[in-house]
């Protein structure tokens, strides 16, 4: 069975509302898009080489998909940034979408009916996991109905005060484990978490 794999950059507040630039997403006013770019460096980049060297298939909210069909199939050849187009345009796309329209980047289809169902069809068939970006309102939902098996968030020194967060108060309760750890010379905290079954609790008295 494959899993699904969440990959997002997020603030020490838990904002996750545009990460890589000024005009990504103002829904709400919010002004710092772009957080991220002060931060980019080696060890970022490395790390987002190897979680797409990995098989995947991606998972996209709407939003998030218009934004790379924007970006990634127009991607010059000369490019430092060609080789993760390859990639991103040659992989299986699925799209969480209620809009009409096609889907016009390759490989691309939007999911059916209620998205929790259609996930759950998803990953019990064979193929790669599921890697999702951004595409924070989806994430939420994915994360109340408790199909997130694993986190890979990337934590950055900031804190934004306001703008869209990841986690929601109708999140399932569940527990993690931190299956690596390492921080970039810029303080970023490159995390990985896995599912590992319900919240424990306790008592020190």
């Amino acid at each position: 069975m494959r899993k699904l794999i969440v990959f997002t950059f997020i603030s020490l507040d838990g904002v996750v509302q545009a990460p890589g630039g000024p005009q990504e997403d103002t829904s709400g006013e919010f002004r710092f898009g772009g957080w991220t770019v002060p931060y980019a460096d080696e060890a970022v980049g490395q790390n987002l080489q190897d979680v797409l060297s990995e098989p995947f298939e991606l998972l996209l909210g709407r939003c998030t998909y218009d934004i790379f069909a924007g970006y990634w199939p127009h991607v010059p050849a000369d490019s430092g940034s060609r080789a993760i187009a390859d990639v991103f345009n040659r992989v299986p796309k699925h799209v969480a979408t209620h809009r009409p329209g096609p889907l016009d980047w390759q490989n691309s289809r939007a999911l059916q009916g209620d998205l929790a169902d259609a996930i759950r069809t998803l990953e019990p068939q064979d193929g790669a996991n599921l890697l999702t970006f951004g595409s924070g309102a989806m994430v939420r939902q994915l994360l109340a109905a408790g199909l997130v098996d694993e986190l890979r968030l990337l934590i950055y020194p900031v804190m934004l005060g306001r703008g869209k967060r990841l986690f929601g108060d109708d999140a399932l309760a569940c527990a993690f484990t931190l299956a690596h750890s390492v921080s970039t010379p810029g303080g970023v905290l490159i995390t990985r978490y896995l599912r590992d079954g319900e919240v424990r609790t306790g008592s020190f008295e």
